[in-house]
């Protein structure tokens, strides 16, 4: 790749190394060096002068410092005279934050396009953008690769009999992407739906008198008990009565307001998601799911975020059988040590071709479909 340079922020290294070597060529050394009020400098040992230049940073743990990082590397290649700089952004930092959810918020994603552009960038290519219109934030021209097609390589390689699973979504925002794969998998799909009106469960105990069981309220004090059952039993057994906690709750229709819309009995669940991050709502979803009969549940995305102990509660649930995740976000060795259920995905390959074809002047639509 003559007149191609690639530079690499410290987020990420272990995917910028697979990128090089999987292009073939050497990475241009930077060094960083940090201040004691913690403000950082640059410099690059080598020219890049009118060169197709491409810095390899993603989201990570240290979102903020990296973000400033990617910045601060934008606008030293526009000053050394770069011909393009086209930024890799596997994940792109703060992408949840890409509209209002309230009415003082602010769009963040839409600030960060805008640093980006003022930095120098003329480029941006990414992956799995949280919404596919998030591409209108930026001025410059946006590639936003797919990582469905690993995915489904994922899926083939090691679930042969994975069209008689279905792909499921644990919330609607999320239908577009599980139809797709669903639709490229040939597999069926479903859909979790919480209904916020409905009521939390309520605690109940079974009393038992004489013969007669009567289902009451768990907060009804005993004291109470003779006063409701002495129409219909003796109060003198209350003395001593035979108590049971039960969940009182229809679960042939929702669990917490959790509803299904689909079949999974018989079957392998796979949630689908672009973002793994907190898993309480993953684990809600794999408990509903194997409620209504699927055999096991596996846990698919594209940006593994996992927050914190996130990788431990995933261990500990039983609902879960399996996260897969690909690379796009640096998961520390401690931290995936966490668990033994994690799996990890390659999408170097699909970068580095993107990088090459981008240089070379080639479409990319080749990578939507086929993984690298």
């Amino acid at each position: 790749m003559r007149g191609a340079k690639v530079l690499g922020g410290s987020s990420h290294p272990d995917l910028t190394e697979q990128i090089v070597d999987r292009l073939g060529i050497q990475l241009v050394p930077v060094t960083f060096k940090s201040h004691a009020n913690h403000e950082k400098t640059l410099e690059i040992h080598q020219s890049i002068r009118n060169q197709d230049v491409f810095i390899v940073q993603s989201g990570s743990d240290e979102i903020n410092d990296h973000l400033m990082e990617l910045l601060i590397m934008i606008n030293t290649c526009r000053a050394s005279s770069a011909g393009r700089i086209t930024a890799i952004l596997p994940y792109l930092p703060y992408s949840k934050q890409c509209k209002k959810k309230k009415s003082r918020g602010a769009v963040t994603a839409k600030l960060v396009a805008n640093m980006l552009t003022v930095a120098g960038v003329d480029h941006i290519i990414t992956l799995d953008l949280h919404h596919d219109q998030m591409q209108g934030f930026f001025s410059k021209p946006v590639d936003n690769l797919l990582a469905e097609p690993t995915l489904c390589k994922y899926v083939t390689q090691y679930y042969p009999d994975h069209q008689l699973g279905v792909v499921v979504s644990k919330n609607p925002g999320g239908v577009k992407r599980v139809t797709s794969l669903s639709d490229r998998l040939k597999m069926d799909f479903a859909l979790i739906h919480q209904d916020k009106s409905v009521p939390k469960p309520q605690r109940a105990r079974v009393v038992t008198t004489g013969s007669q069981n009567h289902l009451v309220h768990d907060t009804m004090s005993t004291d109470s008990l003779p006063q409701l059952l002495a129409t219909s039993a003796s109060t003198a057994a209350l003395d001593d009565p035979d108590v049971q906690v039960l969940e009182v709750i229809d679960t042939a229709w929702h669990e917490d307001g959790l509803q299904l819309v689909g079949d999974v009995k018989g079957r392998v669940a796979f949630l689908v998601d672009d973002m793994i991050d907190t898993p309480d709502t993953f684990i809600a979803a794999a408990k509903l799911l194997l409620r209504r009969g699927a055999t096991k549940v596996v846990v698919l995305g594209t940006h593994g975020i996992l927050s914190n102990d996130a990788l431990a509660e995933f261990e500990k649930a039983s609902s879960i059988s399996e996260i897969a995740v690909t690379n796009s976000y640096p998961i520390p060795p401690e931290k995936r040590a966490m668990s033994t259920k994690l799996r990890i995905m390659d999408i170097s390959g699909v970068i580095a071709e993107a990088i090459r074809r981008t240089h070379n002047g080639e479409s990319i639509s080749y990578l939507f479909n086929t993984a690298i």
